[in-house]
């Protein structure tokens, strides 16, 4: 049976989506410019421009007016953060320990002074993420869930902290991003420890909120590090 050849656009998608799969590209992150894709590539500005239609209709990237695409969703508008890029596997291990700081200290302080309307958020967020097919939706939902809590916490330092992380906050494993259809035991268990957070919050337990925002975050890390796990391995440990 012959196969027909992927266009010059089809490969260069396939090699960006390769890129944010791995992580080379955090969510969060500017792609480069057409004119530098089109040089990097050696491939027309149509090329690209079919490359990016891909990847934005697959979820992979969002285009935002004037400003260009980001991979899965754009961060806040909140002036230039790139010191909050992360990288290498090494600054996205900081910039996990600098979100656990600020995210445990808001989900108790959100335990205090949580709001019925932020419960509702809440949980319309964790519908939101329930629903989410797409990559960028899936990241986009998350991100909201813990905006949410930030800023049922009553502080407006921590909320804007939270706001300049942007979508940079939201730990993306590479299985999660390279299946078109979410894995329904990652699914259940992210779906789990956001549950138990809302839950703590609505309680007014402050402990237990901070207790829960922390599992989870260590947890979404032990996810984007299972990949570098040996192939025999990798199964068993994928969704444990």
């Amino acid at each position: 049976m012959r196969t027909v050849p992927l266009s010059r656009g089809e490969q260069i998608a396939r090699a960006l989506s390769d890129r944010i799969v791995d992580g080379d590209i955090a969510p969060g992150e500017r792609l480069p410019s057409e004119a530098k894709l089109s040089a990097e590539f050696g491939a027309s500005r149509a090329a690209v421009r079919e490359a990016l239609q891909r990847l934005k209709t697959l979820g992979y990237v969002r285009t935002r007016t004037g400003s260009g695409s980001y991979a899965l969703t754009p961060p806040a508008e909140q002036g230039d953060d790139t010191w909050l890029t992360a990288r290498s596997d090494a600054e996205r291990g900081e910039l996990v320990v600098f979100r656990t700081a600020i995210e445990t200290e808001a989900a108790a302080s959100a335990a205090r002074h949580r709001s019925e309307a932020d419960l509702v958020e809440m949980r319309a967020a964790l519908e939101a993420i329930d629903a989410a097919r797409r990559p960028s939706d899936s990241v986009d939902a998350d991100f909201r869930f813990h905006r949410t809590i930030a800023r049922a916490a009553g502080n407006r330092y921590l909320a804007a902290a939270l706001d300049r992380i942007g979508a940079r906050a939201i730990v993306v494993p590479a299985s999660r991003i390279a299946h078109g259809d979410r894995l329904p035991a990652a699914t259940a268990s992210v779906r789990a420890e956001h549950s138990a957070i809302a839950d703590a919050i609505e309680r007014s337990d402050p402990l237990a909120a901070q207790a829960a925002m922390r599992a989870h975050l260590v947890a979404s890390e032990r996810r984007r590090t299972v990949d570098g796990i040996e192939p025999d391995r990798r199964e068993q440990h994928r969704y444990s």
